[in-house]
């Protein structure tokens, strides 16, 4: 079945529910009013409830964003108490991920149950449980968080950032333009980190030719004092070691800074979601080992005025709920992709909204402007990058981040595209 009879298919069963209610109603009470039943129960003035889902893990022994589906239900009461996402009810659905395969698929099996107009804002690396029951069920995924390849190549996921392919390259370049002689990249020993080490070289060699070494770790370790001395073995003095592994980037950071001191001078590095500005102060701010770090994001720093608006939000609604960090790239992307649903919605016509109206609109060029958090949005084929791995990515902005005085701050202003070397690159496509 082709994908447009897929769409259209998706859409049907609604719209024919919603008509036999009207004739039911009509035949029960009478055609003088009928324009009174003809709105759907809940839904004033006709427009129906949009229900989405969000998901993360929360509570696990890995990486966990508890402020992602957090961030969702602040958005929607926020939301539904200035009239509704374009006039309608929001509802948000959330779900525990729990960093395992078997958790991506309840999630995405609760959502197709559930009959949600989108999952919306959510985490998961494991992008082949979680999509093909939304693809059948045709249910848009709208602003992962970037971590599988799926959310790059599944013909429903509508990625609002770059994912790690754009951080890894990005992180790759920065290093490079600053100097360092070598690098020891850090990473998970699973199938999601597996391609992190080759994205990394992409950005260093658009700048030399020299590889990073790939140091493997296990993502739930309670310490890596192996792994980190390695790190520090290979980079070498005037080296820089970077590591991604989430929620244990700070563990492997302890562990580093408890080697003994042998006189090399190693610069460390990370992307968003692994060094943020609570780790940052935890480890002694200005006197701790991140000062001078380099971090590679995908948005503006978080002390950027344009995250203000965000800001506000999180204070009216969830003033007291502290899983929600305005500086963690996991609530933003929430963020981002609950305003591109926002921007979606009000851009269909007609009060009844459904996923398959979602995926049109999305699929036929509707722009997503962002306040400047990232680059206006639109996913149509002509948009999209087509990178190996990777063809969905739209955005392939980062930012150059630098802790200086004990803050995460920019180190470079604007934004850093690196389209070039993400299409220029022998990346893998499984």
């Amino acid at each position: 079945m082709s994908r447009r009879l897929r769409l259209l298919s998706a859409q049907l069963p609604r719209p024919a529910h919603a008509a036999k209610l009207r004739a039911l109603c009509a035949a029960v009470v009478g055609v003088s009013v009928l324009a009174g039943c003809g709105a759907l129960p809940g839904s004033p003035g006709g427009k129906n409830d949009i229900t989405v889902m969000t998901w993360a893990p929360v509570g696990t022994n890995a990486t966990n964003m508890p402020g992602m589906p957090g961030m969702a239900k602040a958005y929607a009461r926020w939301v539904d108490s200035t009239g509704g996402l374009a006039g309608h009810k929001l509802t948000v659905l959330t779900c525990n991920e729990r960093n395992t395969p078997a958790g991506a698929a309840a999630c995405a099996r609760e959502a197709v149950s559930k009959k949600v107009d989108a999952v919306v804002g959510s985490y998961s690396q494991w992008g082949q449980q979680f999509m093909a029951p939304l693809e059948a069920a045709s249910i848009p995924y709208i602003g992962g968080f970037g971590l599988s390849s799926q959310e790059f190549t599944s013909y429903l996921s509508y990625p609002v950032n770059g994912g790690q392919a754009t951080l890894l390259a990005g992180n790759g370049q920065q290093l490079a333009d600053s100097a360092c002689a070598h690098t020891a990249l850090v990473r998970p020993d699973t199938s999601a980190g597996d391609t992190l080490a080759q994205l990394l070289d992409t950005g260093l060699a658009s700048r030399h030719g020299h590889k990073a070494t790939d140091v493997r770790a296990p993502e739930d370790a309670t310490g890596y004092e192996t792994q980190a001395e390695k790190a520090r073995d290979d980079a070498g003095d005037g080296g820089c070691v970077t590591a991604q592994l989430g929620d244990h980037t700070s563990t492997f950071f302890d562990s580093f800074r408890r080697l003994t001191d042998d006189g090399r001078d190693v610069r460390v590095s990370s992307v968003v979601g692994s060094i943020d500005q609570p780790l940052i102060d935890a480890s002694g701010g200005a006197d701790g080992l991140f000062e001078k770090a380099l971090v590679t994001g995908w948005y503006p720093d978080s002390s950027d005025p344009v995250w203000n608006p965000m800001k506000k939000v999180i204070a009216k609604e969830a003033f007291e709920d502290n899983t929600i960090d305005a500086a963690n790239a996991g609530v933003q992307t929430t963020w981002i992709a609950y305003t591109a649903l926002q921007q979606v919605v009000s851009s269909i016509k007609g009060d009844q909204v459904d996923s398959g109206k979602i995926i049109d609109a999305l699929d036929d060029g509707t722009t997503v402007r962002t306040g400047g958090l990232t680059p206006p949005l639109r996913w149509r084929y002509a948009d999209m990058l087509g990178a190996p791995g990777f063809p969905r990515i739209v955005n392939a902005d980062v930012t150059y981040q630098v802790v200086r005085d004990g803050r995460l701050v920019a180190q470079k202003k604007g934004f850093v595209n690196v389209a070039k070397t993400l299409v220029g690159s022998d990346l893998p496509t499984g």
